[in-house]
């Protein structure tokens, strides 16, 4: 598995309230997205940043979304160029499923 962590500037102008809406609208999207796993929506006014936190099944799988329509709608939204970290994630603990899964 793999985790990313994708940052952006807020536009000038974006709210919490604008923000929760957007996403409101688009976060069924993200069900469709072959080889997603989980997508946790960010906002932080305070450092002027928004994004979200995505678990894949494998990197190719979070290369083939970023590389297409994602990335125009991202560039739509805050304008500018996404920053993404990757990062291997062996083990997930997963609380609400109760249970530990770990990468294949």
């Amino acid at each position: 598995m793999i985790t990313a962590i994708v940052t952006a500037r807020i536009p000038e102008g974006m709210t919490y309230e604008k923000y929760l809406e957007n996403t409101n609208r688009i976060a069924s999207r993200f069900r469709q997205i072959p080889g997603l796993i989980r997508k946790n929506f960010l906002f932080s006014e305070a450092q002027g940043l928004g994004g979200g936190v995505y678990l894949w099944e494998s990197r190719e799988d979070a290369d083939r979304c970023y590389a297409g329509v994602w990335r125009e709608n991202f560039m739509k939204a805050f304008g500018v160029e996404p920053s993404i970290a990757f990062f291997d994630t062996p083990v997930v603990v997963d609380n609400v499923a109760g249970k530990i899964v770990q990468a294949a």
